[in-house]
C-alpha cells in the first residue's frame, strides 16, 4: 500500500495503461431534499465530472466519489456505465471514494447516488459513446449513424465482418476528450445492463472474506491508538497524570492540545495503557434525561417554519365532524454499525494518506487538512468498503485523530473506535414530538391537518392527502436545531426525520378511518388523488390479500398499513402482527412493502434494500433507544441497546411498481419510513391500544392495552 499513497489521478491513469480518459463536466446538480442542513443542500459544484478510463484491453474503470457501504451502488452505478457506454459489465473496474483519483462528490446519503450521480455517470459513458463512434468512423470510412456498438465493439450496422472494439481505438493513446456534442442515453426499451440484476460486484470478496475495510489496512511500524475520552458530553479534564502509562515499554504517550493519547504496536497493549492514565473530569450538572427530554425539546424550541400551507386551520376546524388531538414521541437512536469509525494514517513527504470508514470521504479530506495544518491537496483520503453507515459515518473524527497522532509519532497510525465510543460519540437521529390535530367530515372527507413537529424536522412531514386546510410546522430542524436542543450530536440516520413524521402522520390517518368506520385502505383511497400513492396502495393491497374491516378488530391478530415518499419514492405497507395482551410482546407475522421508485436500475438491489429497511426499522420499533442522563451515554455496548436479530425477521414480500416514465429514484431508506406506523397500526387493529411512543416496547404496548 506505501507504494501507492503518494499516487495522484494522472500517474493512477498511467499505471492503467493507456488508452482513453473521458472527462465530461455534466454541470450543476441541484437537490430536491430540503430536509437537511445547508451545507447538504448546495448540490454538486460546477466542475463535477464523471470519469471513464478505457485501457487498451479494452478494459473500462469508472471513477466515483460515492462509496460502497454495504448498499450496492458500485454494482448499479457501473450497471449505468456500462449501459450507456455499451459495454459488458465484466469489463469494468471501479474506483471509489478515492480523493486522488474520483471527482468531487458531497458524500453518500440521503439516497442520492442513483438519482444525482447516476445522471452524471450515465451522461459521461454516453459521451464517451460518442467520441469512440466517431473514431470508429475514421477508422472504418463510414458515417457514424451507419455504426452500431455492442460490448465494447463498434460495428457497421449493415457488414457486422467490418468492427473495431474500443480497445483498438484506445491502443498506444492517452486522450482528454471534452464532448460538446449532446449524447443521447439509452432508452428503457433498449436496456441490456440496466434493469437486470447481475451479481453484486462486492459480492464474492464479502462472502469469502476477502474485502478490506479501513480496519484491514495494516503497515510495517503501524502503531495503534486509544484516546483518552471524557465520561459525559460537555466534561472538562481537570487533571491528568500519564505517568504511569509512559512507564510501560513500548508505550507513546501524547499529550498535545486537548488529545490525550497511547500508542502501541499491539491495540491491546495500547487499551491496558489507557486505562493506567488518572484523569479528573468536570461534568456539568444534569439538566434532562431519557424521559424528561421532551418536554425540554418542546420548551427550548425555536420559532416555527411553516414547510407546507394551505387554506385556513379555523375554517377546517368549523368544517370538521370531529376532531382528533394526539401526540407522538420518539426517543434518541444510535446508528449502531458493525464496523466502528476507524481510520489508518500515513505521512510521508509532506502528504498524508488517510483510509477511513467515511461515507464523505472529500469532506473528510477538508477537515484533516485542517486538523493537522496541511493544504487540502496533499491530503488523501481512500475509502475501502464501508461496514455499515446509515447516516452516522459522514463526519469521521476518528480519521483526524489519526492523521494528528501519525504527524506527531511520525508512523502510520490506526484508530479504531471501541462500541463504548462508537456509542458515545455517535450523532443519533433526534428525539423529537410530534402533536397532530386532525378533523373529518360526516362524510370521511378529511378537512383538518394542524401538524407540528419538534426536534426532528420536515422529511416526512409533506402533506399528500387531499386536505384543504393544512399546515405543517417544524420547530427545529436536525440539522439546524439551536444550541442545547439537544444534549449531543444529532445527525441522519436512514431517512432522517421521515421515521418519526410517519410514525405520527400515518397513525393519525388511522385514527380518523376507524372513526369514520371505514376500512383504513378504502380511507387512504378516499382522501388521496395522488395517482402515484393510488398505484402503490393498490400494489401493496393486493399483494397482501386484503380483504375490507374496520378497525380494531380486537382479535390478538391484526393488520396494518402506513404509506408515504422518501428520495421522490412512494412507497406503502401492510403488516399481520400477532400481540400477547397478557405480556405486550408483539410479534411481526409477515410485512408486504410496494414502491414506485422510477426506472429500476437493478431489481434485486432494489429488494434488497427494502428487506434491509424493514429489518433495520424493527429495532427502531420495538427495540432501539438510547438512555442517558445528562451528557453521560447509559448504553455502551449491545447488552442494553437493542438491536433487530434474525429470529424476529417476518415474512417479507416487496413489489415494484412499474414506472419507467421516471427517471430512478432513491431506494435505500423508504421501505423504513413506515415501519414505526404500519407495526402501530397492526397493534390497534390487534387490541383497540393506540402506542404513541417509539420505541414501542413490550411494557409500553402493555400499558396502552391496560390504559385502553
Amino acid at each position: 500500500m506505501s507504494d501507492v499513497t503518494q499516487l495522484d489521478r494522472r500517474e493512477f491513469v498511467k499505471a492503467l495503461g493507456g488508452g482513453i480518459l473521458i472527462l465530461v463536466n455534466v454541470g450543476p446538480v441541484t437537490l430536491s431534499d430540503s430536509s437537511g442542513p445547508e451545507a447538504l443542500q448546495r448540490g454538486y459544484p460546477e466542475d463535477i465530472n464523471a470519469y471513464l478510463h478505457i485501457a487498451q484491453d479494452g478494459k473500462v474503470t469508472l471513477f466515483s466519489g460515492k462509496i460502497e457501504m454495504g448498499q450496492g451502488v458500485m454494482t448499479s452505478l457501473t450497471q449505468m456505465a456500462a449501459e450507456d457506454l455499451g459495454v459488458a459489465l465484466d469489463a469494468f473496474h471501479t474506483v471509489m471514494g478515492d480523493t486522488a483519483t474520483c471527482p468531487w462528490d458531497m458524500g453518500t446519503f440521503g439516497s442520492m447516488t442513483t438519482r444525482f450521480f447516476g445522471p452524471a455517470v450515465r451522461a459521461a459513458a454516453a459521451r464517451a459513446r460518442l467520441v469512440l463512434t466517431d473514431m470508429a468512423a475514421g477508422r472504418l470510412g463510414v458515417p457514424r449513424d451507419s455504426l452500431t456498438v455492442e460490448n465494447g465493439v463498434v460495428y457497421v450496422s449493415s457488414d457486422r465482418s467490418r468492427h473495431v472494439s474500443y480497445g483498438e481505438l484506445a491502443r498506444g493513446q492517452e486522450i482528454t476528450h471534452v464532448v460538446d456534442e449532446e449524447a443521447v442515453l439509452r432508452a428503457v426499451e433498449e436496456f441490456t445492463v440496466m434493469g437486470g440484476s447481475p451479481r453484486r460486484l462486492d459480492g464474492i470478496e464479502k462472502v469469502t472474506g476477502a474485502a478490506s475495510f479501513a480496519g484491514d489496512v495494516r503497515f510495517p511500524e503501524m502503531l495503534y491508538a486509544r484516546v483518552l475520552r471524557p465520561p459525559a458530553h460537555g466534561a472538562t479534564m481537570t487533571r491528568v497524570d500519564t505517568s504511569a502509562a509512559e512507564a510501560l515499554p513500548g508505550v507513546t504517550v501524547v499529550n498535545e492540545d486537548g488529545m490525550v493519547a497511547v500508542l502501541c504496536s499491539d491495540p491491546e497493549a495500547a487499551e491496558h495503557a489507557l486505562r493506567q492514565i488518572e484523569a479528573d473530569f468536570e461534568v456539568p450538572e444534569a439538566t434532562v434525561d431519557t424521559e424528561s427530554i421532551f418536554e425540554h425539546i418542546v420548551r427550548v424550541a425555536p420559532a416555527a417554519n411553516v414547510s407546507e400551507a394551505e387554506g385556513d386551520l379555523a375554517v377546517g376546524r368549523s368544517q370538521s365532524a370531529r376532531t382528533f388531538e394526539a401526540t407522538y414521541y420518539n426517543s434518541y437512536v444510535s446508528h449502531a454499525p458493525i464496523e466502528p469509525h476507524t481510520a489508518t494514517a500515513v505521512i510521508e513527504d509532506g502528504k498524508a494518506t488517510v483510509w477511513s470508514s467515511t461515507q464523505a470521504p472529500f469532506t473528510q479530506q477538508s477537515t484533516i487538512a485542517r486538523e493537522i495544518g496541511f493544504a487540502e491537496a496533499d491530503v488523501r483520503v481512500i475509502t475501502p468498503y464501508v461496514g455499515g453507515g446509515f447516516g452516522g459515518k459522514v463526519g469521521g473524527p476518528q480519521a483526524g485523530e489519526a492523521a494528528r497522532l501519525a504527524k506527531i509519532t511520525g508512523k502510520p497510525v490506526q484508530v479504531a473506535w471501541t462500541r463504548a465510543e462508537e456509542f458515545f460519540y455517535d450523532s443519533f437521529r433526534p428525539a423529537a414530538v410530534i402533536m397532530v390535530e386532525s378533523g373529518i367530515d360526516e362524510d370521511g372527507n378529511i378537512t383538518l391537518w394542524d401538524y407540528q413537529v419538534y426536534g426532528a424536522g420536515s422529511r416526512g412531514s409533506d402533506v399528500f392527502y387531499d386536505i384543504p386546510n393544512h399546515s405543517v410546522r417544524v420547530y427545529g430542524e436536525w440539522g439546524r436545531a439551536p444550541q442545547g436542543m439537544h444534549p449531543f450530536a444529532v445527525g441522519p440516520w436512514r431517512a432522517p426525520a421521515a421515521n418519526s413524521n410517519r410514525f405520527a402522520a400515518e397513525q393519525q390517518i388511522d385514527m380518523m378511518a376507524a372513526a369514520a368506520g371505514m376500512d383504513t385502505l378504502e380511507f387512504r383511497l378516499k382522501n388521496t388523488t395522488d395517482e402515484r400513492m393510488v398505484s402503490v396502495l393498490k400494489a401493496v393491497a393486493e399483494a397482501h390479500g386484503w380483504e375490507p374491516a374496520v378497525a380494531p378488530r380486537r382479535t390478538g391478530r391484526g393488520r396494518g398499513l402506513a404509506c408515504g415518499i422518501d428520495a421522490e419514492t412512494y412507497v406503502a405497507l401492510t403488516t399481520d402482527v400477532t400481540v400477547d395482551s397478557e405480556t405486550g410482546n408483539v410479534k411481526v407475522d409477515r410485512i408486504v412493502c410496494a414502491q414506485d421508485m422510477g426506472v429500476v436500475v437493478n431489481p434485486d438491489g432494489a429488494r434488497m434494500q427494502m428487506e434491509g429497511c424493514i429489518a433495520m426499522g424493527l429495532g427502531y420499533v420495538f427495540s432501539e433507544e438510547v438512555r442517558f442522563r445528562g451528557g453521560e451515554i447509559r448504553d455502551v455496548n449491545f447488552d442494553t441497546y437493542g438491536l433487530a436479530r434474525f429470529s424476529q425477521l417476518p415474512q417479507i414480500d416487496t413489489v415494484l411498481v412499474s414506472h419507467d416514465e421516471l427517471p430512478p429514484k432513491g431506494g435505500g431508506e423508504p421501505a423504513i419510513i413506515n415501519m414505526g406506523a404500519v407495526v402501530a397500526n397492526a397493534i390497534f387493529d390487534a387490541t383497540g391500544a393506540r402506542v404513541y411512543r417509539l420505541p414501542m416496547t413490550a411494557e409500553r404496548v402493555l400499558e396502552a392495552i391496560k390504559a385502553g
